[in-house]
C-alpha cells in the first residue's frame, strides 16, 4: 500500500490545517486508520484514530480541537485541525492498521511517510 498525505504547512497559532491520507494499492478494507505526530526529540504519539465503523479516540492534548473523519470508500482519512498551538507543531504521519487485501486477511499495518506542520507566529 501507498500513501499520499497532504495538508500540512506553516500556521499561525489559532488557526487550522487540515491533513489527508489517502491509502492506494490492491486494498480490501482497513479496520482501523490514524494520526500519530512526532515532535524532535519526543517520541511518536496517537493523535486520534477511527475505525472502519466510525469509532474515534482521541489525544487528551487535541480532545476538542481536532476531529478525525474517513472515507471508507476512498481509503481516505482526514484531520481537522483547529485552535492550534505551538505545541502542535510536529511531523504528523498516518498510519492504517488491520490492512486486507482480501476479506480472508491477512492483516498488516503501514505507515505514511509524514507531513510537516509546524505551529508559530
Amino acid at each position: 500500500v501507498k500513501f499520499a498525505e497532504s495538508g500540512g504547512g506553516l500556521v499561525q497559532p489559532g488557526g487550522s490545517l487540515r491533513l489527508s491520507c489517502t491509502a492506494s494499492g490492491t486494498i480490501f478494507s482497513i479496520y482501523r486508520m490514524a494520526w500519530y505526530r512526532q515532535a524532535p526529540g519526543k517520541e511518536r504519539e496517537l493523535v486520534a484514530r477511527i475505525t472502519t465503523e466510525g469509532s474515534t479516540d482521541y489525544a487528551d492534548t487535541v480532545k476538542g480541537r481536532f476531529t478525525i473523519s474517513r472515507d471508507n470508500a476512498e481509503n481516505t482519512v482526514y484531520l481537522q485541525m483547529n485552535a492550534l498551538k505551538a505545541e502542535d507543531t510536529a511531523v504528523y504521519l498516518c498510519n492504517a492498521e488491520q490492512i486486507r487485501i482480501t476479506a480472508l486477511g491477512p492483516d498488516y499495518d503501514a505507515w505514511g511517510q509524514g507531513t510537516q506542520v509546524t505551529v508559530s507566529p
